[in-house]
């Protein structure tokens, strides 16, 4: 374990230049204590290695370092194919690209991790789209691709929710992220002050883009810039400004079940959380974030009678008369649905 994490950093450091302790740390999933001891190790097995201190040190090699400890082991050659999104590939404009490195390295491995890596290939196929989903059409994807891989700034017609609905604006795409079979770029307002300022991001789904268009000027990252953490931020945003306000409902026990199935994680995880103890009958109070009142009637009649509406009023008015409505389509009396209300 101790000698694969010390060629693990070795290579590391040879990918990335310098690389500070909690870099490493982080990357391989260990405590700042166990880089330093490891890097005393690789010290003193003769590795040409120095350590600037301060807040832009760092470890580095020595120039012109190279180590040859490139072979993989047999878990490493059995995730080779899995690292690869082909279908993604393919929608970027990479799709031969792809293909040609994973033959090379087939032809680099001995005999038996070829047959292995090759076995997973066969067993692992990645389809991301949802079930119900419409795949999206991004004619424009391989050219948003091409200028963040050369850092092109590029001005892009798009079609917005809100009026005017075509807009046309310059920006610096930072890059390009899948979600659910949905393409979308993430870039920087390159004609607004404070470019790099994160406020100043946006985010694009692809096939909303009309037209694209690369420019002459190139642009540099914003310094510390992670598309990763930026996405995850981005998502803990947008579940913030859509769902404006919450329900208080009861809950069955039927009524948990059905619910921890069917809604979003975010909805479930809001659920768990503010349940109260059950009462007599088995329910629980949860409060839920919703978008609309509207959204909420959708999103809880499915559910029937083993999820009651509390508040806001408006809700529970609107489930209300939105079961009347059903009720009456299925021929019961007003007054069997007024014992209900």
């Amino acid at each position: 374990m101790r000698a694969s994490r010390l060629v693990s950093i070795l290579l590391l450091l040879q990918t990335r230049g310098r690389v500070t302790a909690r870099e490493i740390a982080d990357t391989l999933e260990v405590s700042i204590r166990t880089v330093y001891r490891d890097m005393e190790s690789l010290s003193a097995a003769g590795v040409p290695l120095y350590a600037d201190p301060g807040h832009r040190g760092g470890y580095e090699l020595l120039d012109g370092f190279r180590t040859r400890l490139t072979g993989l082991t047999t878990g490493e050659a059995e995730s080779l194919f899995l690292t690869g999104l082909p279908t993604a590939a393919a929608d970027l404009g990479l799709g031969s690209v792809v293909t040609a490195a994973q033959l090379k390295l087939m032809a680099a491995l001995p005999p038996e991790l070829r047959d292995r890596a090759g076995r997973i290939a066969e067993c692992f196929h990645l389809d991301a789209p949802s079930w119900y989903g419409a795949e999206d059409h991004t004619p424009h994807l391989a050219e948003v691709a091409d200028a963040v891989w050369n850092r092109r700034r590029t001005r892009i017609r798009y079609l917005r929710w809100a009026e005017p609905h075509e807009n046309t604006r310059v920006v610096d795409p930072y890059g390009v992220v899948l979600k659910a079979g949905a393409w979308y770029l993430v870039a920087g307002h390159a004609e607004a002050e404070g470019v790099g300022d994160r406020a100043r991001i946006r985010t694009y789904r692809v096939s909303r883009i009309l037209d694209v268009q690369s420019l002459a000027d190139t642009f540099e990252r914003p310094a510390g810039f992670a598309l990763a953490t930026y996405w995850e931020d981005y998502l803990d945003r947008f579940d913030d400004r859509r769902h404006r306000a919450s329900a208080t409902v009861r809950v069955s026990p039927v009524g948990m079940r059905r619910l921890v199935e069917a809604l979003e994680p975010v909805l479930v995880r809001a659920a768990h959380a503010s349940a109260t103890r059950p009462d007599v009958d088995g329910r629980v109070e949860l409060v839920l974030p919703i978008e609309s009142v509207d959204s909420a009637i959708t999103t809880l009649l499915p559910f029937g009678g083993e999820v009651e509406v509390l508040g806001p009023p408006e809700l529970r008015a609107g489930m209300r008369a939105a079961a009347v409505a059903l009720a009456r389509v299925y021929g019961c009396a007003d007054t069997d649905v007024d014992r209900y209300g």
